[in-house]
């Protein structure tokens, strides 16, 4: 864990020199010389001390590196197109076993046979008309509604409209990358 390099990176970045973060925490300059260098392990009273110092929760101080925020931009989205349905796929985030996907299904596609796998989904309709069908249930959702379901019921989702519909889908699969 490389706790003291990201201390110094904030205190850099909010231009505190090591001078004023000792008169402010009353820590020495050689102690916080050796934890900004990973040369020391503060105390957890310590670090709650230099946390708020420098204004920042203390399990920001304890994230590993592949746990920061994740940013993916919008031109940079993976995005998958089904050529038999024309169903576009924009793989809009993704987080240990949660992904969020933004579907576009053209009037009259679908998403194929009724498919099933592991975990769970939450649907959004953004727009357009849709029917979704789950074992014995079947409802027909426009924009605004949302629907959720375990993914391990084979499941189906059609436009029913006229127009693209657009539908925002949360899946998560305990445990796995998405």
């Amino acid at each position: 864990m490389d706790i003291g390099s990201k201390i110094r990176a904030i205190r850099n970045r909010k231009k505190i020199t090591i001078a004023q973060m000792c008169e402010e925490t009353g820590l020495s300059k050689g102690f916080i010389s050796n934890v900004e260098n990973n040369n020391t392990s503060p105390s957890i009273s310590t670090l709650q001390t230099i946390a708020a110092f420098l204004k920042v929760p203390l399990p920001y101080l304890l994230l590993e590196k592949d746990e920061h925020m994740t940013v993916v931009r919008k031109n940079e989205r993976v995005v998958t197109t089904y050529k038999e349905s024309n169903l576009k796929v924009e793989h809009v985030a993704a987080r240990g076993g949660l992904s969020i996907r933004l579907v576009e299904i053209p009037p009259g596609s679908s998403t194929g046979g009724r498919n099933a796998h592991e975990g769970e989904e939450c649907h959004l309709v953004l727009s357009g008309k849709i029917l979704a069908e789950q074992g014995e249930d079947s409802t027909i959702l426009e924009q605004g509604d949302t629907f959720s379901w375990c993914a391990s019921v084979p499941h189906f989702v059609k436009n029913i409209g006229d127009d693209v519909a657009k539908v925002l889908i949360a899946v998560y699969t305990e445990g796995s990358e998405i």
